[in-house]
């Protein structure tokens, strides 16, 4: 595929390797502790705000990141993002989740192949729990046996690749990081990194698991039959307040 028109920056030798992309929205609570844990792996942090009435772009400057406050959905922050960093490698995370620091060792390792272009890792919930413990599970056997993962898995990508490929669509309401995935997939091998893990919250089902799982699993469904992702977004919003899910 073509590089999107106008979109694609090019990097000076000074830019900073590896760019760590957080979105976020009303993280007020997490902010902090998640920059300071990218500021780990990478050598510039960008977090994406989805324009929060907290304290969320605040908190994200004052521990030294880059913000850009952009309207909230996770397609258009996490282009935003891309946009902005100026890193050779971009990395995806979500403000509730967590990246070891070796996971800069395990990015530079599969990039140093130069037939891999990007990967995720190894998704663990916080704080353990049966149902933590289960859905972590379930998402490792989902990811080796059927090769499906999320933007949540801590996505990492040579930036030229993801601009040669589109980028996240940010016309999406749900389902973005999926069907960036699938045309990422469709391009070539990607790596799964299972000895290092993000850790994200529980928080999203931690009050209704079984309900929450259910939702996700119908979502996956529907979306693959060719339910629109305007239509599931509306089902899953209001779907999702009834089981509980933040």
């Amino acid at each position: 595929m073509q590089p999107v028109a106008g979109r694609l920056q090019i990097v000076s030798p000074a830019a900073p390797t590896i760019s760590v992309v957080i979105i976020a929205y009303c993280e007020a609570e997490a902010i902090e502790r998640a920059v300071r844990a990218a500021f780990a792996v990478g050598d510039e942090v960008v977090v994406v705000d989805g324009t929060s009435p907290d304290a969320t772009a605040d908190r994200a400057r004052r521990a030294g990141a880059r913000v850009l406050q952009v309207p909230r959905g996770r397609g258009r922050q996490c282009h935003a993002g891309a946009l902005a960093a100026r890193g050779r490698t971009l990395v995806f995370l979500h403000a509730d989740a967590e990246l070891a620091p070796g996971a800069r060792r395990a990015i530079e390792r599969v990039l140093s192949d130069p037939e891999l272009d990007a990967g995720n890792f190894r998704l663990r919930f916080e704080p353990a729990s049966f149902w933590a413990r289960l859905f972590g599970w379930a998402n490792d056997v989902r990811r080796r046996r059927l090769g499906i993962y999320y933007g949540d898995s801590a996505l990492f990508i040579r930036r030229a690749v993801y601009f040669e490929l589109g980028g996240f669509r940010d016309d999406l309401p749900l389902m973005e990081d999926y069907e960036f995935v699938r045309r990422l997939e469709a391009a070539g091998d990607t790596a799964y990194v299972r000895d290092v893990v993000v850790s994200a919250s529980a928080r999203r089902f931690a009050s209704r698991p079984v309900q929450t799982l259910a939702l996700w699993v119908a979502v996956q469904v529907f979306y693959t039959l060719g339910v629109s992702p305007e239509r599931l977004a509306r089902w899953y919003a209001s779907s999702s307040s009834r089981a509980g899910e933040r």
